[in-house]
């Protein structure tokens, strides 16, 4: 039997399969917003988001036997990504402070033999704990999007997410799981609230922002900074 491609469909079920998974290019949105520093907008990212998703419905091809949501999802972010590459979101001044961060995170960790506190970051390179956050947050963002001139290796390791990507298949998931809840013990109320409400409760940035009365920028700021503690956490515990 020849493969149906879905241009042998009508109109009205190419649109159909598209309205069907916005729900997934809402949920790829929202996991590029919180890494994303101010200055993006998320219908913007909708926006990029909708071309993705366009694309991947019109070259669909039923026949392979693939589901419609695992031959989207990374051409919905893809788009994304590629948009925000392409408008170079990350400004000259901020990747310039992220190199310093690196640096100050890479010669401290040599003398220390451990990976500086956000507290330590701010003494040590005559920053404010606010500015800490902001340049955490960019560097998940160049993590992220894969620039470049993103962090290095150590620093990088530092603010990724420490959930692994199928911890349900995981072996090691029972051991990473109570390193974490340890983890998130231990950080500060506001961070662990933040951590909380995003993971646990799958509550999105606006509305952690409203229950902490906060700004939605604020909120992936201090998530950067958990993020952060947490990976801080699991090295010791390594």
């Amino acid at each position: 039997m020849s493969s149906l491609h879905i241009s042998a469909m009508s109109a009205e079920a190419r649109d159909q399969l598209i309205v069907d998974h916005m729900p997934l290019l809402h949920h790829i949105v929202n996991q590029l917003f919180v890494d994303i520093p101010g200055g993006s907008d998320r219908e913007d990212l909708e926006g990029y988001a909708m071309i993705g998703l366009i694309g991947a419905a019109d070259s669909f091809d039923v026949g392979r036997g693939l589901k419609f949501s695992t031959f989207a999802y990374p051409r919905i972010r893809g788009a994304v990504l590629d948009e925000l590459r392409r408008m170079d979101f990350l400004p000259r001044g901020r990747r310039d402070r992220l190199k310093d961060l690196d640096r100050f995170v890479q010669a401290f960790e040599q003398a220390e033999l451990r990976p500086p506190t956000p507290e330590e970051i701010s003494k040590g390179m005559d920053i404010d704990e606010e500015e800490v956050d902001t340049i955490l947050q960019s560097a998940r963002a160049a993590m992220r999007t894969s620039l470049d001139d993103g962090p290095s290796e150590t620093l990088g390791s530092l603010v990724e997410d420490p959930r692994c990507e199928s911890p349900e298949s995981s072996a090691e998931w029972d051991e990473t799981r109570e390193f974490l809840t340890r983890a998130i013990q231990s950080l500060p109320e506001r961070e662990q609230s933040v951590i909380t409400l995003y993971y646990a409760e799958d509550l999105l940035l606006k509305d952690i922002a409203d229950i902490l009365e906060v700004t939605e920028s604020r909120v992936s700021q201090i998530h950067s900074r958990a993020l952060y503690r947490l990976n801080t956490y699991m090295e010791g515990q390594d």
